[in-house]
């Protein structure tokens, strides 16, 4: 395969220059339009992988561009991403509604740049092999798997991959996190006693005459309050990085539970993992105990204490068009997987399309045929701002009746082709090419008013941190395999 190109449309050159440097240390070739004229002639005879939109350009600007770029069936499936320091949920709704994937501010690093080329693949993928695969550690291969079927279905295989995935990926970020926390409180705590020594010290002594005897100095004494506050500062951070390290043992120990509970054999990694927001078929938001997510593990293992349920043969299932055997009916899932969404996050994006990923390779792979039913619920969120500047999560100890609004905005916003995303869409197809049309993948809006946790009644005690912690746990995806 040959290198990915990368077009980049802005009229300010340091921008333009600033973005390829970051492309080119992933061997991205680059290509560089300064205004979006230039852009649409430039695509008439090339097809990059994807390209970075700058907003506010002389002529036709960024949004035009896009509406063009989208409007013309040569250059629509090109991903573009706007390149903008325009920010905020309202430009982002506009961006997507219009056909561009997502808003990169101008402000950016290179860990934000990769974030994004992963999602649109354009990077080769990071799971090792092992994950790619779909296949759990201590699993016979696929020959012996084929002797003993029933056995491996009864396994609770998905289940545990679906976890582990998720928990090494919220491990890895949770790790980034320590770092970026102790790096931040240092600087802050350096802030802190520069301001401290530059208040104390003593102004300027006007110029006086040759015959006035010089104040004394109190060198000493500065010393001593100098090593006192850098030994200060020392003990802080220690203590900061003892107590995280301490907070990561803990979590390797709880880590080492849930797969033991799940898997019912002992843990024989030595590397832990962090179980984040996700896989979870009870009321919460995805932060609950170790408890909870344990006994959704379990449910999810169980399959309603009834394993995984394959068709028999003849039952409604269909020939394949390749030649091959016949594809074989789904598993019949007694409870919807169900993976709870962030707020103002993309239902259908991120770590959720990874885990739906998985799940469909699984299925092509098996020889399955049938429906895959992905459907997205929205929360009802207390949140605080107004339309123009956007709406943010509410404070957990603001009251309720202090809300500004009650809703999901940023999901009200888009339309229904906006609520499915161009990777989502993509990985769509692919499973329906790959298993020759026996395997297909619906994606529809679920009602709201159907939830897994209700909403605390309204009093004038109720604080937007228990209504939001209702709202996290019905903003969520269900998927039901049939």
């Amino acid at each position: 395969m040959g290198a990915k190109r990368a077009l980049i449309v802005d009229d300010s050159k340091s921008a333009r220059l600033f973005l390829a440097r970051i492309l080119e240390k992933y061997e991205i070739d680059v290509d560089n339009a300064e205004n979006a004229e230039a852009a649409i002639e430039y695509l008439t005879s090339h097809r990059p992988d994807v390209i970075f939109m700058d907003h506010l350009m002389p002529g036709m600007d960024g949004f035009q561009a896009v509406q063009a770029i989208k409007n013309n069936p040569l250059t629509a499936t090109i991903p573009i991403m706007m390149y903008t320091s325009q920010e905020g949920e309202l430009y982002l709704g506009q961006a997507r509604a219009l056909g561009a994937v997502g808003v990169l501010p101008k402000q950016i690093k290179p860990t934000d740049v990769s974030k994004v080329l992963y999602q649109l693949h354009l990077l080769t993928d990071r799971r090792s092999a092992f994950q790619a695969s779909f296949r759990p550690v201590n699993v016979p291969p696929a020959s012996e798997e084929q002797g003993d079927q029933s056995a491996a279905n009864d396994s609770g295989v998905l289940p545990k991959v679906l976890t582990e995935t998720a928990l090494r990926e919220q491990f890895a970020e949770l790790r980034r996190a320590l770092v970026a926390g102790v790096d931040t409180q240092t600087e802050r705590i350096t802030a802190e006693v520069r301001a401290l020594l530059l208040e104390a010290l003593p102004p300027a002594a006007p110029v006086a005459e040759k015959s006035a005897t010089p104040p004394p100095r109190s060198g000493l004494q500065w010393a001593w309050i100098v090593a006192s506050i850098a030994l200060g500062i020392a003990l802080a951070t220690t203590a900061l990085w003892w107590q995280q390290v301490n907070q990561l043992r803990a979590l390797r120990g709880e880590i080492a539970q849930l797969r033991q509970d799940v898997t019912g054999a002992p843990d024989e990694t030595s590397a832990g993992a962090v179980a984040g927001p996700g896989l979870s078929d009870n009321p919460g938001t995805g932060n609950g105990s170790t408890a909870d997510r344990v006994n959704a593990a379990k449910r999810a293992s169980a399959l309603d204490g009834e394993g995984v349920k394959v068709a028999e043969a003849g039952s409604g299932a269909t020939t394949n068009v390749s030649g091959g055997p016949p594809p074989r009916a789904l598993p019949t899932y007694a409870k919807p997987l169900v993976i709870s969404v962030p707020y103002g996050a993309d239902a259908l994006g991120g770590s959720r399309l990874e885990l739906i990923r998985q799940l469909l390779d699984r299925l092509v792979k098996e020889n399955h045929g049938g429906v895959v039913d992905i459907k997205s619920f929205p929360g009802r969120f207390c949140l605080v701002g107004n339309v123009n500047d956007g709406f943010s999560l509410a404070p957990d100890e603001t009251p309720f009746s202090k809300c500004d609004a009650v809703g999901n905005p940023s999901d009200d916003a888009l339309s229904p082709a906006q609520r499915t995303p161009l990777p989502f869409a993509n990985l769509a197809g692919t499973v329906r090419n790959t298993s020759h049309g026996a395997l297909n993948v619906q994606a529809s809006m679920g009602d709201a008013t159907t939830t897994i946790a209700q909403y605390p009644p309204v009093s004038p005690e109720l604080t937007a941190g228990e209504w939001n912690r209702a709202g996290g746990a019905n903003n969520r995806v269900e998927i039901r395999v049939r």
